[in-house]
């Protein structure tokens, strides 16, 4: 059994991720100060009794040493994050508050607390910028030009983790994620436009495409990201991994998948592209095959399929 500290236990992501933890016989301590997390989330998670523990706070906060001495966990999962392109375009200091000084005072709490490890939820869809060549390769994160506040934080935080590997011989791992989707994701926010299409059509409302509807995207299943997590515990030290399907999807044809399955007739509105918007995005997946045994299962369509039945049943 290993403890674990789960940053953004609230989440879409780290709820999961705590249920497949505790399912395997782990103990759980998330943290998440429930700004985008929810405690309905965590449902299954607290049924496991003691094994389970969550606390309501911000990852910036001074009360996070306290936590982390009482609990010692031995691996910590770091996905507590500002997430939104768009929100880190309108306040870049928010963004860089939460996703660098928060991480920052996790790593120092880890290596103070003895922590073993740090697994880090990177971000494959925005570290990279616009890629020249795609699938893109975790080579290309060295020249890299993100394009928006959130892309930065996030690549500036994996180059921490090698800083604190070197010099506080606190291990890591970092998981550049493709757009996670499936159960739990939360149609309301900016994230997530799988369940911001779906729960509109099945209410009958009509989603917007910003753009031309051309521009792709790699969607990853929740369950197959969780199985990278739980691998990463103790695979790919020093590395950051790609956790995607090296498949591009476009918009409009993610649109025309779900209204197929839902049933949904109308045309899409359509809406200027936002600004730190990629084209093309797409992740090669061959290192996290080699390094921590890994690969996609879940094809599109029936994420989708398991994704709408959960909506229709919220």
């Amino acid at each position: 059994m290993t403890s674990f500290l789960v940053t953004g236990g609230g989440g879409f992501v780290g709820s999961h991720l705590c249920d497949r933890l505790l399912a395997e016989g782990h103990r759980v301590v998330a943290v998440d100060d429930l700004s985008t997390g929810r405690i309905a989330n965590l449902t299954e998670a607290r049924g496991y009794g003691k094994e389970f523990t969550f606390f309501s706070m911000d990852v910036r906060a001074d009360g996070l040493m306290p936590l982390f001495e009482r609990h010692r966990p031995e691996v910590v999962m770091h996905l507590a994050a500002q997430a939104g392109v768009r929100p880190s375009l309108e306040r870049p200091a928010f963004d860089a508050s939460v996703n660098i000084m928060g991480s920052l005072n996790v790593l120092d709490c880890a290596v103070k607390a003895g922590v073993r490890k740090i697994v880090y939820a990177a971000s494959g869809g925005t570290i990279y910028g616009e890629p020249k060549k795609v699938p893109v390769r975790e080579s290309s994160a060295a020249g890299a030009k993100p394009m928006s506040p959130y892309g930065v934080s996030k690549k500036v935080v994996v180059d921490y983790l090698g800083f604190y590997q070197r010099y506080r011989a606190l291990e890591f791992t970092a998981l550049a994620l493709g757009n996670v989707y499936g159960p739990r994701q939360d149609p309301h926010g900016e994230a997530g436009v799988i369940s911001i299409f779906a729960s509109k059509m099945l209410a009958n409302e009509t989603p917007s495409i910003f753009g031309d509807g051309n521009q792709t995207r790699d969607y990853v299943f929740i369950d197959d990201v969780v199985h990278a997590f739980a691998l990463a515990a103790e695979r790919g030290d020093g590395k950051l991994i790609n956790v995607g399907t090296a498949v591009e999807t476009s918009v409009n044809g993610l649109y025309r998948m779900l209204a197929e399955i839902i049933g949904f007739e109308r045309e899409p509105d359509h809406g200027p592209l936002p600004a730190g918007e990629l084209r093309r995005s797409a992740l090669d997946n061959a290192l996290a095959a080699e390094t921590l045994g890994w690969k996609p299962w879940t094809h599109l369509e029936d994420g989708l399929g398991e994704t709408v039945a959960y909506l229709k049943g919220v």
